[in-house]
């Protein structure tokens, strides 16, 4: 619960850090398009857009990856046998799937997105409203002896609960990647930032404080599949069958949704000259990047064999140093160094906002364990030398020409 609360805070100043970015660079591609205008002819200016570009190869697959992961969970219900060699047959077959469905001109994904968004939506309500219904008090609130004992161990709890209500949180900012689309993006990225934010907040505590209401906590956190069995307890299986088939749904529109998305950041920055070429390759007759598709399809794939709080894990960590903390170092040389860029919109009581995103930011890697600490630095430092060795091709302008600048 503490986590949830402090996931709020730092996902709202977050927030304002990405409000400021959009409405200065009201164009497309979110992070990459940020820290390649603020840091134009800079030592750092070809690098760091390379570098968020590197990283999210890998924490893209790994975010798609997490909904494989949760849909194989959920099919679990009904296939309670499964295993984990059936889970990573179900995990290859939505993988496959969801390629082949995306390997075509698409033209209705806006539309089937607002459809399968309506169903989760009614999901999510009615499982409020079943625990709202059956609240029990004294269940939600059982805390254990010593909760709230300040230790070393609770300190590290505190960082993981912090890192699961993030990744639960992530997506207030997708609307930055595609800015360029919308009308008066000054005024109305920043407002469906924030407005995203409170919602998630509200919505996500509602329903896990419903769920707890109901199936104690101590049985919760061992469940793969808590909505089913929390509709099971109260309206028995059949209706628990349906739930879980909605729940299904919801997972694999997500997925849908972010690998359609997500396979289009490396073209753009492709055809931007700023990362591999072979990534700007586009179906000779649909049009679409199928390099970027099948790569990023394939790696989703390999990633769903991992466990899931690992997949959580190496995706947040690998996310933090460049694109998190790296927007916050942006927004701060914007507002010192390049008071030539208008800012339609300003972060209220600056920086105490940016200072508290940086500071939760560090605090999740710090506490996410060694083996992830590393992993975010590893990926960091293989992107640099990657990038070093790429930037010495003939005819280039990325290395040589920024540590020149």
């Amino acid at each position: 619960m503490l986590g949830w609360l402090l996931g709020a805070v730092l996902a709202m100043c977050d927030g304002l850090v990405w409000s400021e970015l959009a409405a200065a660079y009201p164009g497309a591609g979110g992070t990459y398009l940020y820290l390649r205008e603020t840091f134009r002819n800079t030592r750092v200016g070809g690098v760091l857009p390379f570098l968020f570009i590197w990283q999210f190869i890998l924490s893209g697959p790994l975010e798609i990856a997490s909904g494989y992961i949760g849909f194989s969970q959920y099919v679990g219900y009904f296939w309670r046998n499964m295993g984990w060699l059936g889970g990573r047959m179900v995990c290859v077959g939505v993988g496959l799937t969801v390629v082949l469905l995306l390997y075509r001109r698409v033209t209705a994904v806006g539309r089937l997105t607002v459809v399968l968004w309506i169903g989760m939506l009614a999901t999510v309500l009615w499982i409020i409203a079943s625990g709202i219904a059956n609240f029990h008090s004294a269940v939600v609130f059982d805390f254990p002896p010593g909760a709230f004992s300040f230790t070393r161990g609770f300190a590290a709890g505190l960082g993981s609960a912090m890192l699961i209500a993030m990744y639960d949180f992530m997506g207030y900012y997708d609307i930055c990647y595609v800015a360029a689309e919308v009308r008066e993006p000054s005024r109305i990225v920043p407002r469906a930032i924030l407005y995203s934010v409170i919602a998630v907040a509200v919505i996500y505590a509602l329903m896990n404080l419903s769920i707890i209401a109901v199936v104690p906590w101590r049985e919760a956190v061992q469940s793969k599949f808590i909505a089913a069995q929390f509709i099971e307890r109260l309206y028995g299986p059949r209706t628990a069958g349906v739930v879980t088939i909605l729940v299904l749904w919801t997972a694999f529109a997500s997925v849908f949704a972010l690998l359609f998305g997500y396979s289009r950041i490396p073209y753009a920055a492709a055809v931007d000259g700023s990362f591999f070429k072979i990534f700007a390759h586009l179906h000779p007759r649909g049009r679409f990047p199928d390099v970027s598709l099948l790569v990023l399809g394939a790696l989703t794939i390999l990633a769903s064999f991992w466990a899931l709080d690992a997949v959580i894990s190496a995706l947040l960590t690998s996310r933090i140093l460049i694109q998190f903390l790296g927007q916050v170092a942006a927004l701060h040389y914007l507002r010192t160094r390049r008071t030539d860029v208008p800012r339609p919109f300003r972060m209220w009581l600056y920086p105490i906002p940016s200072l508290i995103a940086a500071a939760g930011w560090a605090y999740i890697f710090a506490t996410s364990g060694w083996n992830y600490v590393l992993f975010g630095v590893i990926t960091l430092a293989l992107g640099v030398l990657v990038y070093a060795l790429w930037s010495r091709r003939p005819n280039s302008t990325g290395f040589t020409t920024t540590l020149q600048a």
